[in-house]
């Protein structure tokens, strides 16, 4: 096989420290003492970098207190609240590992997690506290829960703060320590705890702070909604705008009509969101309402956002559209979309971060394509996880020997050495032998002004192999053929939507993905009925 092409980041290498992360995190906060770092936009409790500094070490101290050991998982279930960041990096302070899990999930889906992470604790909102008892009957190694505020049966989170505020000093190794055990979405399987440590995290936060043009400065108020819980909103706000000296604006879930009135109020001028939230700035009447003037950059990722709905969000906005790329296991950002650039390609993720290589490589025969080409990504830098929690056999299938993490995900690179994600590996339809990317019919889709929101899958097809079906959300009344045609005008006759339905939603998971394993198992399941019937 010939020698791999190493597609390169254009941008010089950054040094990494050998440290751990709370003190690179909290580096801002004897500078700025009184500035505030997160303010919870739901209530306007807010704490100051010196508050957020001091309550992280009372709080590790508490954890001591309580049996909380280096190694130790502790679980953190809970929306998003100026807390959990103290949690979160109390854990870490302690050389604890702290496991968070979306708040939305059951019982059983929460005890799971525990059970495969070991973890010895758990950390909640009174709401929640019933099902996580649940959870804790399946996890055997959880010792007790600790709840935000009070409740029967839990202890108070006030009685972490009773043991002072020198924390034990911990001898913690950033390159082998985990700082984190979140669990892949499992969209494409079972859910996998994915190991990072401390430097993947440092090095991820050093490689955002290494582009030419940062995503947040200090004067930069940030919008919190993306969940914590959900690598995205626990590395890229949680981690960098509080690096850069940023304040945080955190909602504990998206509701539009509330983080317009946040966006409104505080002042936000760097929007941290997922695709289906840009739909809805591009195209909600809502909007219209609030004074959103201050906002300067809308940034994109979780899911491949189309051209036309980024340049629809930007000129009715009047900002800067941008996206990223990346993952839980690349801790996650491996491409940033430049702030500023040239040529721009709203499509784009842009090009990989300094310190990442990348590769395109054919599924199918293991050799690098040529530019242009679709390939697999694939990915080497010190962002990349240490490996699945157990799990030898899924870290040896996704992860080689020389440390090259392949992503599943289908990517294009252009002449200019910028990236666009077209599609999973597995998703991919194949047309009578020919390629099309769900996502690219959903972007065409999703610019016509009466569809709200899109997914399409690959269906069975007697001639063709596979046809692509569309599943659509409508904002106005309109025929199937009119939308049909408006996508035959604008792709390729293999890449026509050969079957439309329409939905009242398209099912996604808490990142904003389209989970659309869940579609075609319910297209079998329909196919299935009428077979039998």
């Amino acid at each position: 096989m010939s020698a791999p092409v190493l597609l390169r980041s254009p941008y010089p290498d950054v040094e990494i420290p050998d440290t751990p992360l709370v003190p690179f995190v909290l580096q801002r906060a004897a500078v700025h003492p009184d500035k505030p770092a997160l303010v919870c936009g739901a209530t306007g409790r807010q704490l100051t970098y010196g508050g957020l500094a001091r309550a992280i070490r009372q709080a590790a101290a508490g954890l001591h207190a309580r049996g909380i050991r280096k190694g130790d998982v502790v679980g953190l279930v809970s929306p998003n609240l100026p807390d959990f960041a103290v949690v979160f990096y109390a854990c870490a302070t302690l050389g604890a590992v702290c496991s968070t899990v979306n708040p939305v999930a059951t019982a059983e889906e929460i005890g799971a997690q525990f059970a495969d992470s070991e973890a010895v604790l758990i950390v909640t909102i009174p709401d929640l506290l019933a099902k996580c008892q649940g959870a804790a009957r399946l996890a055997s190694t959880v010792r007790e829960i600790v709840v935000f505020g009070e409740a029967e049966g839990a202890v108070p989170y006030a009685a972490l703060f009773a043991h002072g505020d020198e924390p034990p000093a911990v001898d913690i190794d950033p390159a082998r320590d985990l700082a984190v055990l979140p669990y892949s979405s499992g969209t494409s399987g079972v859910p996998k705890g994915v190991c990072l440590t401390h430097r993947n995290l440092v090095a991820n936060l050093c490689q955002m702070r290494g582009l030419p043009d940062r995503l947040f400065g200090p004067d930069d108020r940030v919008l919190g909604v993306l969940p914590f819980f959900h690598i995205y909103g626990m590395v890229v706000i949680m981690g960098a705008a509080l690096v850069e000296g940023a304040t945080i604006v955190s909602l504990p879930r998206f509701e539009l009509e509330q983080a317009l009135r946040v966006m409104q109020d505080h002042r936000i001028t760097v929007a941290n969101v997922v695709p289906p939230i840009v739909l809805a700035f591009a195209k909600h009447p809502l909007v219209s309402q609030f004074d959103l003037s201050a906002l300067r950059v809308v940034f994109s990722g979780a899911a491949p956002l189309g051209a036309e709905l980024a340049q629809a969000c930007a000129q009715r906005l009047g900002v800067l559209v941008r996206q990223g790329y990346g993952l839980t296991e690349t801790s996650p950002v491996t491409h940033l979309h430049p702030l500023a650039s040239t040529p721009e390609d709203h499509a784009s993720v842009g090009p990989p971060v300094p310190n990442t290589t990348c590769r395109l490589v054919d599924p199918d025969t293991g050799a690098d394509v040529p530019v242009g080409e679709r390939g697999e990504l694939w990915v080497h830098g010190p962002q990349v996880m240490r490996g699945y929690f157990n799990k030898p056999e899924a870290t040896a299938a996704c992860l080689t020997d020389t440390g090259w993490f392949r992503t599943g995900d289908v990517a294009v690179m252009d002449g200019n050495g910028w990236f666009r994600i077209v599609d999973r590996v597995k998703e991919l339809i194949k047309y009578k032998g020919m390629q099309v990317a769900p996502a690219e019919l959903e972007a065409v889709l999703l610019a016509h002004p009466a569809i709200a929101d899109a997914a399409v899958i690959p269906v069975p097809d007697a001639e063709a192999g596979e046809i692509p079906k569309a599943f659509v959300v409508l904002r106005a009344p309109v025929e199937p053929e009119v939308i049909m045609g408006f996508v035959a005008e604008r792709v390729s006759p293999y890449k026509k939507i050969r079957r439309l339905e329409v939905v009242d939603a398209i099912p996604k998971s808490p990142s904003g993905k389209i989970l659309r394993r869940l579609l075609v198992e319910r297209e079998r399941a329909a196919a299935a009925a009428a077979a039998a019937g």
